[in-house]
C-alpha cells in the first residue's frame, strides 16, 4: 500500500514558502509517499510540486499587506458563502483521499484566517475510525503575533490535535523558542528537520551545476517573490556604478510579483546601462535553476528571505543581505544578523540602501577569498529529505487495519 499525504499550501503575499513547500512535496514524492498539495492562492509562474498531485482551491489573496481581509478571484472580499463552499472543497478532497497524514503548513502558527476550514479539517480527520497523523510545517523563526494570545491559542491547539510540529531550522542555530514564546510548552512535539533548500537539485546529489554556466561571475540581486523588492532592485542598479563591481556583468531577478510598471523602469534603466563603460545588465523575472546561478556567481545582493538565505549557504557565495525594513517583519533581519555574526554574510539595513549600498559591494568583494574559504555551516540543510522520511513514519503508523 501507498501512503497517501495531503499537504494543505495556502498563498497569501511572499512566494518563499512555496518554493518551500514545492521541494517538501518533491521529497515526499522521492520517498515514495502519493502526495496530493492542496493548493489555495493564486498560481505563481515558477512554482512547481514535482511527483506530487495538485489540487486547487477558489483562490484566495490578500490587497497589499492586509491580512485581515481576503480577497477571492474576482477581486471581492470573502463572504460566508465563499468561506462555506471552499471549507465544503477541501473537506470532500480530504474524505476522497483518506490520507494517513495531513501536513499543514504554517497552521496554527499562522493562517489564522483559514480557522475557518482547517478547523473543520482537522475535527473531520480525528473523527475517522483511524485518524491521520496531524503534523505542522513552520520555518524556524515566526513573525511574532500582535496578541500573545495568540500564541496561547496555537499551542493548545497543537497540545489538543497535532502529532508533531516539523521546524524546518536547526535548534543549534536557532531554537523555536527564539520567536515562539509557548514553545516550553509544546517542545514535546517539536521536531527539527533541518532547513529546507529550494533547490531542487539538493534532492539529487549527484547532480553537478556547470561552473560556467549562466551567472558565472556576475552581481546577482534578487528579491524573492518581488512583491516588496522595488525599493532594492533600484537601489541595486543606482549604486552599480559607484562600486568596484561596475565593470562585472549584473543580473536582477526581479520575482514574479514586482509590479509590471516597476519591472519595465527597471528594463529602462538597464537600457541606459549598457552605454556607462561598464558590465552588461539583465533584467529577468526569475530563474528555475536559481540555485545553480547563485553558486556561480561574484556576488549576491538579496532580500534576506528563508529559501535565498539557504541557498546562498550551499552555494557559499559572498553576499549582502538587506531585510525588509517594516517594522513587524522581523524574521529576516535575525536570521540574518545571526549568520553575519558567523561571518557567513555581511548585512546592510534597508534604510541604508541609498548612501552605503556602493561602499558594501566593496567590502563584500574585498572579503571574498575569506567567504569562499569557510567551511561549510554546521547545522543541517537537508531538511526536505528529512521531513519526507519523518511524514513517511507517521503515515506507517496510521495505516489501519
Amino acid at each position: 500500500m501507498t501512503d497517501r499525504v495531503l499537504f494543505y499550501v495556502q498563498h497569501l503575499l511572499g512566494v518563499g514558502h512555496l518554493k518551500r513547500a514545492g521541494a517538501i512535496a518533491a521529497a515526499m514524492a522521492k520517498a515514495g509517499l502519493a502526495v496530493t498539495v492542496v493548493h489555495g492562492g493564486t498560481w505563481e509562474e515558477g512554482i512547481d510540486y514535482p511527483g506530487a498531485e495538485v489540487r486547487t482551491l477558489p483562490s484566495a489573496t490578500i490587497r497589499g499587506g492586509d491580512f485581515s481581509t481576503l480577497i477571492t478571484a474576482n477581486g471581492a472580499p470573502a463572504d460566508e458563502a465563499w468561506r462555506a463552499a471552499r471549507r465544503d472543497a477541501l473537506l470532500a478532497i480530504a474524505d476522497e483521499l483518506r490520507p494517513q497524514a495531513i501536513l499543514l503548513e504554517l497552521f496554527p502558527f499562522g493562517r489564522r484566517q483559514f480557522r475557518f476550514e482547517l478547523l473543520p479539517l482537522i475535527e473531520a480527520a480525528r473523527r475517522r475510525e483511524t485518524p491521520p497523523a496531524i503534523l505542522s510545517s513552520v520555518r524556524d523563526i515566526l513573525v511574532r503575533p500582535a496578541k500573545a494570545s495568540r500564541e496561547t491559542e496555537a499551542a493548545d491547539l497543537v497540545l489538543a490535535a497535532f502529532d508533531e510540529v516539523l521546524v524546518h531550522g536547526d535548534p543549534g542555530f536557532v531554537p523555536f523558542e527564539a520567536s515562539f514564546g509557548e514553545a516550553a510548552r509544546i517542545a514535546a512535539k517539536l521536531r527539527y528537520t533541518g532547513y529546507v533548500s529550494s533547490d531542487l537539485a539538493a534532492l539529487h546529489p549527484s547532480t553537478r551545476a556547470d561552473p560556467q554556466g549562466e551567472g558565472a561571475g556576475e552581481v546577482i540581486v534578487s528579491a524573492g517573490g518581488g512583491a516588496v523588492g522595488a525599493t532594492l532592485l533600484r537601489a541595486a542598479l543606482a549604486a552599480r556604478t559607484r562600486s568596484a563591481a561596475h565593470r562585472l556583468d549584473w543580473r536582477l531577478l526581479t520575482g514574479p510579483r514586482l509590479p509590471q510598471p516597476d519591472f519595465d523602469a527597471l528594463a529602462a534603466l538597464a537600457r541606459d546601462a549598457a552605454n556607462d563603460a561598464g558590465g552588461r545588465v539583465r533584467i529577468e523575472r526569475f530563474r528555475q535553476d536559481f540555485p545553480a546561478v547563485l553558486q556561480r556567481a561574484a556576488l549576491s545582493i538579496s532580500q534576506g528571505g528563508y529559501n535565498t538565505t539557504i541557498d546562498l549557504l550551499r552555494a557559499g557565495v559572498p553576499a549582502i543581505v538587506v531585510p525588509i525594513g517594516a517594522e513587524e517583519e522581523t524574521e529576516q533581519a535575525e536570521r540574518a544578523g545571526r549568520l553575519a555574526e558567523r561571518g557567513f554574510l555581511h548585512v546592510l539595513p534597508e534604510a541604508s540602501l541609498a548612501t552605503e549600498l556602493g561602499a558594501a559591494i566593496d567590502r563584500a568583494l574585498a572579503d571574498a577569498p575569506r567567504r569562499r574559504a569557510m567551511p561549510p555551516v554546521d547545522f543541517a540543510l537537508d531538511g526536505a529529505a528529512r521531513t519526507a522520511a519523518i511524514v513517511a513514519d507517521h503515515a506507517a503508523r496510521h495505516r489501519g487495519g
